[in-house]
């Protein structure tokens, strides 16, 4: 900053101490004060006033110093508004605590970035890992002759998890992705167990379906959200039986599964929470019900699990915005 940048921010200022110089000139001379007297005061004010113009020039620029300092010491510029110096001016003041905001709101959207890009990292990390699993299957089923089923039901696996993570990373993009439309529940229920017949077959589970209603949304979302769950049930209650239903606006899919512990209930739909049957089983990454209870919230739907140990697990899903058939 220059000094003559520095004078014109001070213009308002210099105005009225120029009309203080000017009201002090006549005040003496109506007084009676000799024009040596007057001279005299009129060099002393302005000596005073360039004397304060000066140093208040040097302070600013020491100020300004400072802070050209402390933003190079910092490798991350948005930091700087924790680490200025409280001004002892009013208004400096209240630029100062709207500094300290955005600086904090910046502060808050980086980490918030950071965790997410964390997350996403170490969901790839884990979802490469048990990628590799239907892979490998796959690469053994095909050395030992290649029987057709257990190709197919390894593909499927690699198939879902090719999906989830394509739904994973759509999440921040839903609603550019999202197609909305009326649709009949009852074929997309249709459709999610069709898609997952071979897992379903494999693991000696029986399904059912049954009711219909029309619902406004995206049915591939939907398919998508059924196929989760349906994936659930092929892996925590094999041999069991699963009825889809869907009535009022509410789809429902309910399993005689062994259930789920009420400790753990609450935490299902968290970002990689596997429970024991899931750690027991191995190779999950506790990210299916996580991303099919965020679908659905950004989808107009609602996401519900209830259930008992020994009793079974029942899912709800809830349209707010249908038309009944």
């Amino acid at each position: 900053m220059s000094f003559g940048e520095y004078v014109r921010s001070q213009g308002v200022t210099l105005c009225f101490l120029g009309i203080g110089g000017l009201l002090l000139a006549v005040f003496l001379l109506f007084g009676g004060a000799e024009i040596a007297l007057l001279a005299a005061a009129e060099g002393c004010f302005l000596l005073v006033v360039l004397c304060w113009l000066a140093g208040s020039f040097c302070a600013a620029c020491r100020q300004l110093l400072q802070l050209q300092q402390l933003k190079q010491g910092l490798e991350d510029a948005y930091l700087l508004g924790e680490l200025l110096p409280p001004p002892t001016g009013a208004v400096q003041r209240q630029y100062y605590r709207v500094m300290r905001a955005v600086s904090r709101s910046a502060i808050d959207r980086v980490q918030a970035a950071q965790r997410e890009k964390e997350d996403y990292c170490q969901y790839v990390e884990s979802w490469v890992h048990e990628m590799k699993t239907p892979l490998t299957a796959c690469s053994l089923i095909l050395a030992n002759g290649g029987d057709r089923d257990k190709l197919r039901r390894e593909l499927r696996r690699a198939d879902n998890l090719t999906e989830s993570i394509l739904y994973y990373a759509r999440l921040r993009s839903a609603d550019r992705d999202r197609v909305v439309r009326p649709f009949s529940v009852a074929a997309v229920m249709g459709e999610a167990v069709k898609s997952q017949m071979e897992l379903l077959i494999a693991a000696g589970i029986s399904v059912t379906v049954q009711g219909d209603f029309t619902a406004h949304g995206d049915d591939k979302q939907l398919t998508f959200v059924l196929g989760q769950l349906l994936v659930n049930c092929a892996k925590y209650c094999p041999g069991g039986k699963v009825a889809l239903t869907a009535a009022a606006g509410t789809v429902t899919v309910r399993d005689n599964g062994p259930g789920i512990a009420d400790y753990e209930l609450r935490r299902v739909t968290e970002r990689g929470f596997t429970g024991r049957a899931g750690r027991a089983l191995g190779g999950s990454t506790g990210m299916g019900l996580y991303i099919a209870d965020q679908l659905c919230r950004q989808s107009d739907m609602q996401l519900t699990v209830s259930s008992r140990l020994g009793e079974g697990t029942s899912v709800r899903i809830t349209y707010s915005n249908l038309t009944k058939l």
